[in-house]
């Protein structure tokens, strides 16, 4: 499991029409549907873990191509073209923008009661995924956004996009659940963006050092700590640094500190679990750990620059109503013909089977 990838988009206004949504929910479906059969519920969530794959889906739905607002629209369509088929098809979709996004525990939840697997570890990834792209890779972008989808196997992809109001762009994460081997250090296999920005990374390989001694700084006495922060609102520190004196407050760390230290996290990944723990701790955490040990401090961002029917805002051509009504015909026609496809070669094993047992 790693994560698979970070995608830029300009913060784009407006939203799908309607009638665009209602063709991207139907062709979602058959798409869906059509991977399903021919390929499995693994590999379609190896693809929607795919920056560049999920980008071009967006474009075969008729979206706009760089447009944030692909990832809300495609992920909402996905949800949508599943709602009162995910037992039938064997793949759930939790989560959503803004609100939505805080709704995801209890909808794995009320999957995970009607189909009978257990919701926690998939509760765990959302979260902590969540939290790494949040707080851990400290880029200037908020999260906003998150779905994770998975089957009753265990397996997941989490697709989540934050938002930089003053760079007026959004940058879109990407995790896959089978070769994670961290959640905490270098999850990225490929980061896709056009905007790199000043970054306070705790998941670079060269934070490992810094990782380790955070860890320890956290179960120590909140008395120490806080009394050598205030060691470093003393100190003129290098303007290299992404975090200034001021956000390093003693006193709104305190309890957050005495949390830590009741808790003693075994490790990054424990501490960063930690309710409460959020951006300007882990930096507080950081100065003072270069300031007693000499940790350095990455600030490598993890992007690289990367890169039908039409698009929504007529580009490259407005959509083509009458192709995409056509093509979710053909994918209709063509999962039927699968299907019964499928079900010959069935009988054919089955018939198999039974003179091997003569």
């Amino acid at each position: 499991m790693q994560k698979t990838g970070i995608a830029n988009m300009p913060l784009h206004s407006g939203r799908a029409p309607q009638w665009l949504f209602k063709r991207m929910v139907a062709l979602s479906r058959a798409i869906v549907e059509l991977m399903i059969i021919e390929l499995g519920r693994e590999e379609l969530l190896r693809r929607l873990s795919d920056p560049y794959w999920f980008q071009c889906l967006g474009c075969v739905l008729g979206f706009d191509w760089h447009s944030s607002g692909v990832t809300t629209t495609v992920t909402g369509a996905l949800k949508e073209a599943l709602r009162g088929v995910e037992h039938e098809f064997g793949l759930f979709i939790a989560g959503g923008k803004a609100k939505k996004a805080l709704q995801t525990p209890q909808e794995i939840i009320n999957y995970a009661n009607s189909s009978g697997f257990a919701p926690e570890p998939l509760i765990y990834a959302s979260r902590v995924s969540a939290k790494v792209d949040n707080v851990a890779v400290q880029d200037g972008f908020s999260l906003y956004h998150h779905v994770i989808i998975f089957t009753q196997q265990g397996h997941w992809c989490v697709i989540q996009q934050g938002m930089n109001e003053t760079l007026q762009t959004a940058r879109r994460y990407h995790w896959l659940s089978f070769t994670l081997k961290s959640f905490v250090e270098e999850p990225h296999q490929a980061v896709c963006c056009n905007v790199k920005t000043k970054t306070l990374n705790f998941t670079a390989k060269e934070s490992s050092e810094l990782r380790q001694a955070s860890v320890i700084l956290s179960q120590e006495n909140p008395e120490k700590i806080i009394k050598e922060i205030k060691k470093i609102n003393e100190l003129k520190l290098p303007q290299r640094h992404s975090v200034t004196i001021h956000d390093v407050k003693a006193e709104n760390l305190y309890k957050i500190l005495l949390k830590t230290y009741e808790k003693q996290p075994k490790d990054f990944e424990s501490l960063l679990e930690t309710k409460g723990v959020g951006a300007k701790t882990l930096r507080a955490l950081a100065l003072t750990c270069e300031l007693l040990y000499g940790t350095p401090l990455s600030f490598k961002d993890p992007a690289r620059f990367s890169f039908a029917h039409g698009g929504k805002d007529r580009t490259p051509y407005p959509v083509d109503r009458t192709l995409y009504d056509r093509t979710i015909e053909i994918l209709k026609k063509a999962i039927e013909e699968a299907k019964v496809e499928r079900t010959e070669k069935l009988s054919a094993l089955r018939r198999l089977a039974k003179i091997t047992q003569v």
